[in-house]
């Protein structure tokens, strides 16, 4: 079967070089030789494994019938969109790493994918490397599914565990990230949530079979936790993660949202640590399962765009076909209807006076004038009223799943 690859960066790159490093192997197990007929990317391919293969423009890759399957590697929306529709109306299939692409119009492009009875697969857009979409729509199949949660995003979580193992605040802990070369110059998408909120409307949408929008669902970064939020939390026995999560509520609304939150140190993604994700999934019959792995990295990325690859190859227009529907946001649930557990931390406010607004609170620290309080089964939007009006820092929700 000859490709295309669209977009020739860290991971179509990878992606290219994993298949040439392992090519016999695929073969045999996609039951056909995979080989790249094309690469289209703006900058010169000279000296790199696709040199030679350059396509001129997007039209020619379509143009030419032996290409059956196009990988999109670009990212973002903008052209990537353009490019995927494209290849899906002309009958080829479609694979991508790219979350914010099915995320925003994923309806759209399996709709489409159906219509022409393509393949339309992304199991790289959630957590790179480690396996999760495969094993929720196939393995998991047989289970009512009523939630997904996890460490969605590497960078986020390198920050938070060496603020944890180090007692170190946040710039300088994204400082190091960066210098690391695990956090972007601009480190926007990841520290304020926006990639695991990406990654989180695609697990929703994929769980309960409606189109989550990513402006529809709650979304807070990392940006204000502090070391004294984690000195806090420790002595609570909690530590922090941002945590995206879907979860289908006893009123049958879907809950989605990206907050940070408190773990129990006991909790099984608890210890996920520096670049590593995890996602917990639950059904009614299997209980929890959880995925760890490396969520980003060229080489984990093309793992799974190749796992991809070779399905289709394999089954060709057979495949099983992801599907969901955009039917309007009707089905979300607002998190200010229900109730949490929160640690919050405020100054100059008493403990009894807490106590007395909110009922069931826990005194954790007090140091000064500062109080780490941790209340219990408060309605959330009675909290957020509370500190907005005594002007705390923000409180932080404990994840209870």
């Amino acid at each position: 079967m000859k490709i295309a690859i669209v977009g020739y960066g860290v991971v179509g790159r990878g992606t290219h070089e994993l298949l040439l490093m392992n090519s016999q192997q695929i073969a045999a197990r996609a039951g056909k030789p995979i080989e790249v007929k094309y690469v289209l990317d703006t900058k010169d391919l000279a000296g790199t494994p696709a040199e030679g293969l350059a396509a001129a423009n997007m039209d020619a890759i379509l143009a030419d019938p032996e290409v059956e399957l196009v990988v999109e590697a670009i990212g973002g929306v903008g052209p990537a969109y353009t490019f995927v529709k494209a290849a899906l109306e002309s009958g080829r299939h479609v694979v991508t790493p790219n979350k914010q692409l099915v995320a925003e119009k994923g309806a759209e492009l399996l709709d489409i994918a159906r219509q022409k009875n393509v393949g339309f697969l992304f199991e790289a857009s959630v957590a790179g490397g480690t396996p999760v979409l495969h094993p929720i729509y196939q393995c998991l199949a047989a289970n009512q599914l009523d939630m997904a949660a996890g460490i969605l995003n590497g960078t986020t979580n390198y920050i938070l565990t060496k603020m944890v193992q180090e007692g170190a605040d946040f710039a300088a802990t994204l400082k190091t990230a960066q210098q690391l070369g695990y956090a972007e110059a601009d480190p926007t998408a990841d520290i304020e949530g926006i990639d695991a909120c990406r990654k989180v409307c695609v697990l929703a949408s994929l769980l309960f079979g409606r189109h989550t929008p990513p402006e529809k669902v709650f979304t807070q970064g990392i940006t204000n936790i502090t070391a004294a939020d984690v000195a806090a939390a420790d002595k609570a026995g909690y530590r922090i993660k941002l945590i995206g999560q879907a979860r289908k509520m006893q009123d049958g609304k879907v809950l989605c949202m990206v907050t940070p939150a408190l773990l129990r140190k006991t909790h099984r993604m608890a210890e996920v640590n520096d670049v590593f994700n995890a996602v917990t999934v639950h059904g009614n019959g299997v209980g929890d399962v959880l995925f760890y792995g490396r969520g980003a990295g060229d080489l984990p990325t093309a793992s799974a765009v190749l796992s991809d690859v070779m399905e289709i190859a394999r089954k060709g227009g057979n495949i099983d076909l992801v599907y969901w529907e955009d039917m309007g946001a009707d089905h979300l649930a607002n998190r200010l209807d229900y109730s949490i557990d929160a640690l919050v931390r405020v100054k100059n406010y008493s403990f009894e006076e807490m106590q007395a607004r909110l009922d069931n609170c826990e005194l954790i620290d007090q140091s000064g004038d500062e109080l780490a309080v941790l209340v219990r089964g408060v309605n959330e939007g009675v909290l957020e009223d509370f500190v907005s009006l005594i002007g705390a820092a923000p409180y932080i929700r404990v994840f209870d799943c």
